[in-house]
């Protein structure tokens, strides 16, 4: 049976976010808010949580599940070939709605999907999915709709979607909108902007004059 806490209840959030990092050091998968829409997240490390998260969405492998972290110091072992370019990107705009897909150290053993060697990486602006993300380690988080359905800005809509699959709920209250983050590929020499989403390519040139856009 699935547990919701009201985040801003101060005593609902401290036991809500305690049973959410538990929840996920067991493989189960839980619902937070950030800063664009509800999130599903499940341990990033656990390829049995990942693919139960893929199944709760009802998504594929060939849309690799993106990874939320809570301080840009965690990249340092998450990472390789993080160039100062993308340093910079992420002094910008971190924690925010930008999401950078970079090489990730080899040595990690995570299955997120059919990632190619990358990881699409965020830390989000929000302070109940960072202390989460500070008190559990990076998560493999991805909206918490059903593939094709509306991403959701309440609680209340992820948890009518997903029901019994998700074991908490923690309920920040409505998300601020549901502009996705936008996506910027790191991979190579000049940052490319795969996708704009809260962020415009005006906005991010003007730290990455060079950045490219993606047909």
């Amino acid at each position: 049976m699935a547990r919701r806490y009201d985040t801003n209840d101060a005593t609902d959030r401290t036991t809500g976010l305690r049973e959410a990092a538990s929840a996920v050091r067991r493989g189960e998968l839980v619902v937070l808010p950030t800063d664009t829409v509800y999130g599903i997240g499940a341990d990033a490390f656990s390829s049995e949580a990942v693919v139960d998260l893929l199944a709760a969405k009802g998504r594929g492998r060939n849309m690799p599940t993106p990874v939320l972290i809570g301080s840009p110091n965690t990249l340092h072992g998450l990472v390789t070939d993080f160039s100062e370019l993308a340093w910079e990107l992420v002094d910008a705009f971190w924690p925010g709605a930008l999401t950078l897909v970079a090489k990730h150290q080899p040595s990690l053993q995570w299955d997120l999907g059919d990632t190619r060697g990358t990881v699409a990486i965020r830390m989000p602006l929000h302070p109940v999915a960072i202390e989460l993300l500070t008190e559990f380690g990076p998560m493999a988080v991805s909206s918490a709709n059903l593939t094709g359905h509306p991403a959701p800005e309440t609680c209340e809509a992820a948890q009518n979607m997903l029901g019994d699959s998700v074991s908490v709920y923690l309920d920040g209250g409505p998300t601020p909108g549901n502009v996705p983050s936008s996506i910027v590929d790191v991979t190579g020499q000049v940052p490319v902007l795969l996708r704009a989403g809260a962020l415009t390519a005006e906005q991010l040139r003007k730290v990455v004059p060079d950045l490219e856009v993606a047909n």
